[in-house]
């Protein structure tokens, strides 16, 4: 794209929008700094966003030809959704070359990568628009190094009870709050959606398992770079049957010195929806909770400072609060539902509870396995 053309979105998304298989979309819409001209989603056509986010005036339209026909028509594409496997719906590559015929760039998020597909890649050159795939591992490759903490940080990982529940609404959150409160913090993207909020970071979960750990080092040295508090954005569940290890690299890579439990009211299996016979119950908090302090304190010790819900299934706010109340009684932690009620009041306790662990007071000299009963 021309560094003098805007940048504009049309979001695809057909039969998927929505927070959990849309979530790519939802989380570009709620906190990306690029415009969004429309969705495209037929099934939902004339609707408008703000039906789910209401602060946003977004119309969904039924066409790529409706959204060129806005008096402000987009210039680039981009794939909402984030489904199993991350491939490419068959029935949308018309869609997405009639938008690069009309020269618009294309921006994906999926593991199929729509730059290496012969067809779209020949239509792209042709009409001198780019194909950007978030999800492409970098070219370095690196294993653990064991690497401390720059004096002074202090990192904090978003770690979950399920897939898409919201670990990295969390962290840009209370990056949100943070920030608010005078605190130089940086958010560290580790998916496809998180880059393409903040415009830089590796979609962990393509990257070669040998390199997990090593990768999740230099991204979270780079966040230290760019502020003293790191909120590193969580990916999977240490429990998943399908997801666990890119958590549990993500834990050992990034060694936070305290972690944020996201979990959904009402979630009582995890999400294998392509595969409906399975069932896999999500884990009662308590012990799922000690399961990741222990896990951690493998390599450094850890430690579970706050439990952020995700309330979106309690129409009341009051039954929202009620749910509140009663996880901080049955953990004993810090507890709220920072993207409905702010981060404000979570981050108020989060940040002294972390400042107050043995390892932050002791300047980030932790011993492997320090936490650990071998």
């Amino acid at each position: 794209m021309p560094p003098d053309r805007p940048r504009r979105l049309a979001i695809l998304t057909e039969g998927q929008f929505g927070f959990h298989h849309g979530k790519t979309a939802m989380g570009v819409i709620r906190y990306g700094t690029d415009p969004v001209a429309a969705v495209l989603d037929s099934t939902l056509a004339g609707r408008n966003v703000r039906e789910w986010l209401p602060d946003r005036d977004i119309p969904i339209l039924a066409a790529l030809g409706d959204a060129l026909a806005l008096p402000e028509p987009p210039t680039v594409l981009l794939i909402g959704i984030a489904p199993t496997g991350g491939r490419l719906p068959v029935s949308w590559r018309a869609t997405i070359l009639e938008a690069i015929g009309a020269g618009l760039d294309l921006h994906s998020g999926l593991h199929t990568f729509l730059g290496d597909d012969p067809e779209l890649a020949a239509a792209a050159r042709a009409a001198e628009v780019e194909i950007v795939d978030y999800r492409r591992p970098p070219a370095r490759m690196e294993t653990s190094s064991g690497r401390r903490h720059r004096p002074g940080s202090r990192v904090i990982l978003t770690v979950g009870t399920d897939c898409a529940i919201g670990k990295m609404s969390v962290a840009l959150e209370l990056r949100r709050a943070a920030v608010a409160s005078g605190a130089s913090t940086s958010f560290v993207p580790t998916g496809q959606t998180g880059i393409m909020i903040d415009g830089w970071g590796v979609a962990v979960d393509r990257v070669i398992a040998d390199f997990l750990q090593g990768t999740t080092e230099w991204l979270v040295e780079e966040g230290e770079r760019r502020g003293d508090w790191v909120l590193v954005e969580g990916q999977g569940s240490l429990d998943h049957p399908a997801y666990s290890s890119v958590t549990l690299g993500l834990i050992h890579g990034a060694t936070p010195h305290a972690m944020v439990l996201v979990h959904r009211v009402g979630l009582e299996e995890h999400d294998f929806d392509h595969l409906p016979e399975c069932s896999f119950p999500i884990a009662p908090l308590p012990p799922f909770i000690a399961l990741h302090e222990q896990v951690a304190g493998l390599v450094a010790p850890s430690r579970v400072v706050a439990v952020a819900l995700n309330t979106r299934s309690l129409e009341s706010e009051d039954d929202a609060r009620a749910e509140i109340a009663r996880v901080a009684a049955l953990t004993g932690l810090p507890c709220d539902d920072p993207v409905r009620f702010g981060a404000e009041a979570l981050w108020a306790r989060i940040a002294p509870a972390v400042e107050a662990l043995p390892w932050v007071v002791e300047n980030d000299a932790r011993t492997p396995g320090l936490e650990f009963a071998r």
